[in-house]
């Protein structure tokens, strides 16, 4: 049995006040399916270290990772013909601001900002809408702890 390790960020900004996430959607294998941008660790990086990287390839983005923020799921590679080797994706949360976005041919086709109801519904993996409900909430505690803040 083989493990396989990607790491990625579900990115976010703020446009007029609202907050919407990047949205990629994959070539290749992953045509047509919707997602958050991340890639396979290299040797030596970190998952923070890939995450900024993969993100950077994908859409062109500097962002900044949140430090309290990290996700995982896990899944078997059967959908690859690989029914043994396990899969773990960890996300971690990042923002930017007033940046363009710039998709990587090879690797996306598409990229969308989306606010969060858009981008929950073209998400097609239950992991991928539980992680992005988890940012949604997370970001929404963060603003109320903010506003009790500033009284």
């Amino acid at each position: 049995m083989a493990d396989e390790k990607s790491c990625g960020a579900i990115v976010f900004t703020n446009e007029n006040n609202v907050r919407k996430y990047v949205i990629i959607r994959g070539v290749g294998m992953y045509q047509g399916f919707c997602g958050f941008p991340k890639g396979h660790m290299e040797a030596g990086e970190t998952e923070r270290e890939t995450a900024l990287r993969e993100v950077k390839e994908e859409t062109g983005l500097d962002v900044v990772l949140y430090d309290d923020f990290r996700m995982t799921d896990e899944h078997m590679l059967a959908r690859e013909g690989r029914p043994n080797d396990k899969k773990t994706n960890v996300y971690f949360l990042a923002e930017f601001h007033d940046q363009e976005i710039i998709a990587q041919k090879s690797e996306v086709s598409e990229i969308a900002l989306m606010e969060f109801s858009e981008a929950l519904n073209c998400l097609q993996f239950e992991n991928s809408k539980r992680e992005l409900t988890e940012a949604e909430q997370y970001l929404n505690n963060l603003a109320k702890q903010k506003e009790t803040e500033n009284g």
